[in-house]
């Protein structure tokens, strides 16, 4: 039933990230430099290089060290920091944190946003309203990210307004988010990325099941259109939408690495391109594996509430 069906879609996304974390394991071993002379530095002996490589595992067989490696995901274990001599989970504590809460606001505006302006551009159709939407959302959709932060940057940062920081600059030892003002551009700017798929999907479902026959006939009983709307209309439209709102949010996980290295945020993503400059293999390893774990875990879920609000599937399950 439900509950086969949810338990095969968790099985299909371990299978996945066992599939990442070989991907990324292998991938890894291409980048040049020696992870104990990172770490040791350019003047360590061959003695301490010696002893580093075997205290780390280095001269093992390369299956081994991977379920080492793999062993260790599954108690918290990131490895040794080549950059900083220290765990990769002290490292990236407070990183993670400041991620999710960048990716954290930007779903809370971007998804209702996107629902408020796909519902309204529905019940306007062909209208000025509509066609508005429809031009902005495809213009907005067809740019990068990085070119959407830099419009927002020379608007409110440089030569237009000088209302917000252009980077993130929190002292050492305080939290990103004591300072909301450097949160602003961000943010919108994450927003501005997803809100435009949520935006056009919404409206495509809700004219589709606004033109449906249950909808007329609540319609033509005189039930009152905002009750058709909110009643009828809304709560089946949401259901498609919800799987581009998991997907969107998924891609919250790995988009957001441009726009922390445009706006120097210190999240993860600025950890990564760090760590990939600095040939950092177990901060790449990690953050690799966060980011694939959070993508998938988003599409499990997403996966999980199709299944619940869809007639079909849960027949077919």
């Amino acid at each position: 039933m439900i509950a086969r069906m949810i338990v095969k879609r968790l099985l299909i996304s371990v299978v996945i990230l066992l599939l990442v974390s070989l991907l990324v394991f292998f991938a890894t071993l291409l980048l040049p430099g020696d992870p104990a002379r990172a770490i040791l530095g350019q003047q360590a002996t061959p003695e301490r290089l010696a002893a580093l490589r075997e205290q780390m595992g280095l001269n093992d067989p390369v299956w081994l060290r991977y379920l080492s490696w793999l062993g260790g995901l599954f108690i918290g274990d990131f490895g040794t920091s080549a950059a900083t001599g220290g765990p990769v989970s002290e490292l990236l504590g407070d990183r993670i944190g400041a991620s999710l809460v960048l990716m954290v606001l930007a779903a809370v505006i971007a998804v209702p946003a996107g629902i408020l302006v796909g519902t309204y551009s529905a019940l306007r159709r062909g209208r000025g309203g509509d066609h508005t939407a429809s031009g902005v959302t495809l213009v907005l959709a067809a740019l990068p990210e990085f070119v959407i932060g830099i419009v927002l940057i020379t608007l409110f940062s440089t030569t237009v307004f000088t209302l917000l920081p252009s980077v993130t600059m929190a002292p050492p030892g305080e939290q990103v988010w004591n300072y909301p003002s450097q949160l602003v551009l961000p943010v919108v700017t994450l927003a501005l990325v997803v809100a435009p798929y949520i935006v056009r999907m919404m409206r495509a479902t809700m004219i589709e099941v606004l033109d449906s026959g249950y909808v007329e006939m609540a319609r033509l009983k005189g039930v009152p259109e905002r009750q058709v709307i909110l009643r009828h209309a809304l709560p089946h439209a949401l259901a498609p939408v919800a799987q581009v709102i998991a997907i969107q949010l998924a891609w919250l996980a790995g988009g957001i690495v441009v726009i922390e290295f445009l706006f120097r945020y210190p999240g993860m993503g600025q950890a990564l391109v760090d760590a990939v400059a600095n040939r950092d293999v177990q901060v790449v390893q990690a953050i690799s594996m966060l980011i694939a774990a959070l993508y998938v875990v988003v599409n499990l879920l997403a996966d999980i509430v199709g299944i619940l609000t869809n007639p079909k599937l849960r027949t077919e399950a």
